[in-house]
């Protein structure tokens, strides 16, 4: 069978042409924001006593839960 193969022009296929490294450099620069604003929140969680308020939330959630259970049995 016969196939017809019709290129289409769209801005992003001539970018992707004239362009080649931009994609290439935007997500590199995605990757190094992403690892900072984890590296940020791991200083926070272990040093910056995070720790606490990690387990303060989660106590606050699952005693919320709790309680919501527990009105449901009622």
């Amino acid at each position: 069978m016969f196939r017809s193969h019709v290129h289409q022009h769209t801005p992003d296929a001539e970018r992707a042409h004239t362009d080649p490294g931009q994609a290439t450099t935007e997500y590199a620069l995605v990757l190094i924001g992403a690892a900072v604003i984890a590296l940020l929140v791991v200083a926070w969680a272990t040093d910056g006593g995070g720790a606490g308020r990690i387990g303060e939330l989660f106590e606050n959630v699952l005693s919320n839960v709790l309680s919501r259970a527990e009105t449901i049995d009622e």
